[in-house]
């Protein structure tokens, strides 16, 4: 045991000489700007100054993106685009009415509206999906004018420092449950949209925060005839408050991936697979699945037709089960946007 015990004395003793090696503090902290840009100019090779201001400029404003436009003639309209007001339309589990909204502008209440009376001319809608994913915009006369549509009685909407608007009393202002969708993305007047959705009770929402972009843009004159845009004046709900630079919070949050979601965006079904590293390889791994199983239930009307048709029970297949499953929604935040309709149009018809 003697040789045992001065094995494991050196042991440690060593272990507790060694110097300890060099570990960096983890840490959340961004460093200062300053600081970074200037090391990198005193030590990266072969770059101009001009490149080091495009870099960070770009880096800037790509990470304030909504907040603040850079523009090359301040005579252009704010945040003009000649995107399409929606990017789809259509209906999903045959009763639930899908409208994406890619940019809030003028214009867009009047395309909502047919896109609505399109898929319920044919079908009874239990709800609207409004994916405000990814919009953008920055007239808010528009994003009160489609929140009109939804609002039967007069009632106060927005301030953007133009008065109080106000919706118009109306006989056939669409009264259907509407799940509206959100996330870091929505940006400018679509996230007003989505509040004042919520705030005059129109409809939930669900994904995650919004950019904290809602807000009134000033001009600010650069060098050279290029402008900075910059959102400074926060937009007001109807009921006197103020939006935030913080952004417009979910009713309920669903945590997925930007990259995820641009994938779900261009189809809601896809199966997203993602690299899965274990012991030095590399495995792909589904972390969504496109249909469910289903379990086998066999009547005895079923058993009636085995019986005749002499086929054993391992074989069989009632014939409801031979039709093809239909495809699952693998987007997770509109899956849940399409259960909640389908709930509370089971709560409202079973209401008195």
């Amino acid at each position: 045991m003697r040789p045992f015990r001065i094995g494991w004395f050196a042991g440690c003793l060593l272990f507790l000489l060694a110097p300890a090696p060099c570990v960096r503090a983890a840490t959340n902290t961004v460093p200062d700007f300053r600081v970074v840009f200037d090391l990198v100019r005193a030590n990266l090779v072969g770059v101009s100054e001009a490149d080091l201001n495009r870099a960070a400029v770009e880096g800037l404003l790509a990470g304030l993106r909504g907040k603040v436009l850079l523009v090359t003639d301040s005579n252009l309209p704010i945040a003009s685009t000649n995107a399409p007001l929606l990017g789809k339309t259509n209906l999903l589990d045959d009763d639930i009415g899908y409208l994406r909204v890619s940019h809030v502008a003028e214009g867009l209440a009047g395309a909502l509206n047919a896109a609505y009376q399109t898929l319920s001319a044919s079908n009874k809608l239990k709800g609207l999906v409004l994916d405000l994913r990814f919009a953008d915009g920055q007239d808010f006369a528009a994003a009160a004018v489609v929140t009109d549509l939804f609002v039967a009685k007069e009632r106060p909407l927005l301030d953007w420092g133009q008065g109080m608007v106000k919706t118009k009393a109306k006989p056939d202002a669409l009264t259907l449950p509407v799940a509206v969708l959100i996330n870091r993305e929505t940006t400018g007047a679509a996230e007003v949209l989505a509040a004042v959705l919520r705030e005059v009770g129109v409809g939930l929402l669900l994904g995650g925060p919004t950019a904290g972009a809602g807000m009134v843009m000033n001009e600010y004159p650069l060098p050279g005839g290029q402008a900075l845009r910059i959102a400074s004046t926060p937009v007001k709900l109807g009921d006197g408050t103020a939006l935030s630079g913080q952004g417009v919070k979910p009713d309920i949050e669903v945590k997925v991936s930007l990259d995820d979601e641009r994938i779900y965006l261009r189809d809601a079904y896809s199966l997203v697979v993602k690299p899965i590293v274990k012991s030095g390889a590399v495995s792909i791994a589904a972390v969504s699945t496109n249909a469910a199983g289903r379990r086998l239930r066999i009547t005895e009307a079923d058993l009636v037709r085995e019986r005749r048709e002499g086929k054993s029970l391992e074989e069989f297949t009632p014939a409801r089960d031979r039709e093809p499953l239909k495809p699952q929604i693998s987007d997770p935040t509109l899956a849940r946007a399409v259960d909640l309709l389908k709930g509370l149009a089971v709560v409202r018809r079973s209401q008195p």
